[in-house]
């Protein structure tokens, strides 16, 4: 496929992650691992978003921010959002990314009604993910990284929910013929999970003895997907 693969900035990770490790577009370049060139749009720093058919790809990052908030920037990629979908552009939206792409097809998203979910957490596979495109192939069960206390609550109309667990059943969306959304992080190593965990935990109160830290090879794997099936269209 012809066109630009961007990655849309939403946000910037710890200033001390960064110094050490980079920012979150770095992180998911790395996941990518593709020989195409991913270009770094940072929509929050007020950068222009490119045209809708321009693009082969798009990846939307997480943020600190929350989706509720509605900032003018943000509405703004949700309008945007409206066009590459329309063109069938592939894209992921992680976390931050996957709620904006639920609102922006016409889903609820706020606060989860359970709390801060954090740490590295299982998430269960439903049958539509057997053979979706993205999932397909995947364990039934795998751990995935997790930092987020908005969620989506109600999933747009005509989303298939593709993976779920007790605290957010709305983990992985598919939303049309070649979009998905994630709420976990499959760009996060255990290094960078630390120190969410480690930032957080107190928030937690008790349930904080039940955070764990592992590594996550299958959920980190869907960066690899997403570059493969982009590659392949």
């Amino acid at each position: 496929m012809q066109g630009r693969c961007c990655i849309i900035k939403v946000g910037r990770t710890f200033g001390e992650l960064v110094a050490r490790r980079g920012d979150f577009e770095d992180w998911i370049r790395t996941g990518l691992g593709s020989d195409r060139a991913w270009r770094v749009v940072d929509a929050a720093a007020g950068a222009s978003l490119p045209a809708p058919d321009e693009l082969a790809a798009v990846v939307i990052t997480g943020s600190h921010a929350m989706v509720s908030e509605a900032a003018p920037w943000s509405l703004g990629i949700e309008r945007w959002l409206s066009g590459v979908l329309a063109r069938r552009v592939p894209v992921l939206g992680i976390c931050y990314g996957h709620q904006l792409l639920a609102r922006a097809c016409g889903g609820e998203v706020g606060f989860n009604p359970r709390g801060l979910e954090l740490g590295c957490v299982e998430v269960r596979l439903s049958a539509a993910a057997h053979d979706d495109p993205l999932f397909g192939g995947l364990p039934d069960r795998f751990v995935a990284p997790v930092t987020h206390a908005q969620s989506v609550l109600r999933p747009p109309p005509g989303a298939r929910v593709l993976a779920a667990n007790d605290h957010d059943p709305h983990q992985a969306l598919r939303l049309g013929a070649s979009a998905w959304g994630v709420q976990f992080h499959p760009e996060f190593d255990r290094e960078a999970t630390q120190v969410y965990v480690d930032r957080q935990i107190d928030a937690l109160g008790a349930r904080g003895s039940e955070v764990e830290v592992v590594d996550t090879p299958e959920a980190a794997g869907l960066l690899q997907r997403f570059a493969a099936l982009v590659s392949g269209r």
